[in-house]
């Protein structure tokens, strides 16, 4: 006989009280830290977001509006959140955690991985497998919605990658903005300093791919022990509106923030509106204009931006 209702619901809550023992929720204080379950789950959420307002943060999570308020007050009191006006909405406030606040979440992440890692350890490869599908099952069958798999993938750079970084700026910066020669040279340059003085720990190279081919690039350079330079951020026209690059901003703000940079700045030319739109929309702010004649035009504004991690 099939089981009833009340049976299944039984069941469920006997599993739910053996993992959430298992995973050690039940203790006041999460990973021998002064934080809860829920204010854990908002620092995770805050790490890896540039900014979020707290509407859209409280939706995400399911917490309680008021709930959520006193954590990000206490959040705020201890100096791990900093709030900045939306640049889009004046009703909304955007929250990014300060430097404070990732080194406070840094080592709560690492002991949460450290956790679970020691969890699955114990069981053989098949059966951890085993584990991590019936866990998707279980997410599938509540209706958790499913990430959207994105068309295009990014990596990390790998030999030949420099070569269409050079070539792609040239040709695309000549069709679109009429620039010379010279401006492919600029680029190769920044390309041949990157790879001869490449520290891993603090840069990175992302190049972004679809259907095999690579669609588009972006770098974060070390400027100084505390800055951070984002270059070189270019998408092909046919793959425009699929959102690589935004994602290609978001993760250099993500892994600036976990270098442990405090600011991260670029330099642009006013024409390039698309650009300007993503940088402003991640939370960087023009800080300098300058007008030049440079790679065969005249009359060109370049501008420089800045993001506080």
């Amino acid at each position: 006989m099939p089981a009833t209702l009340d049976q299944n619901a039984s069941a469920v809550r006997r599993f739910n009280r053996f993992y959430t023992r298992q995973i050690g929720t039940l203790e006041e204080h999460l990973y021998q830290s002064k934080f809860s379950l829920a204010e854990v789950r908002v620092l995770y959420e805050l790490a890896h977001r540039p900014r979020v307002a707290a509407t859209e943060l409280g939706k995400d999570l399911g917490l309680d509006a008021g709930y959520l308020s006193r954590i990000l007050r206490k959040f705020d009191h201890d100096g791990l959140i900093a709030k900045t006006p939306s640049p889009t909405d004046a009703r909304q406030t955007n929250l990014t955690l300060t430097a404070k606040g990732r080194q406070v979440f840094t080592p709560l992440n690492a002991r949460s991985q450290q956790s679970v890692t020691a969890l699955l350890a114990a069981l053989p490869s098949l059966r951890q497998t085993e584990l991590v599908r019936s866990m998707e099952s279980i997410e599938k069958l509540l209706g958790a919605p499913r990430e959207p798999k994105a068309p295009y993938l990014l990596r990390l750079h790998q030999p030949g990658d420099m070569g269409w970084v050079v070539h792609r700026h040239g040709v695309l910066y000549s069709q679109e903005y009429k620039y010379d020669e010279r401006f492919e040279a600029l680029v190769a340059g920044i390309v041949a300093e990157f790879i001869e003085n490449f520290d891993p720990k603090r840069e990175r190279c992302w190049i972004a791919e679809k259907d095999g081919s690579i669609v588009g690039s972006i770098f974060l350079c070390k400027k100084s022990a505390t800055v951070a330079k984002l270059r070189l951020l270019l998408v092909e026209p046919s793959t425009r509106g699929l959102g690589i690059g935004k994602r290609l901003v978001s993760e250099c703000v993500r892994f600036a923030q976990q270098a442990g940079y405090k600011k991260i700045v670029l330099w642009t030319q006013s024409k390039l509106s698309a650009a300007r739109h993503l940088y402003e929309e991640a939370g960087f702010r023009l800080v300098e204009k300058q007008k030049h004649d440079s790679w065969g035009r005249k009359g060109l504004v370049s501008e420089t931006w800045a993001l506080k991690l």
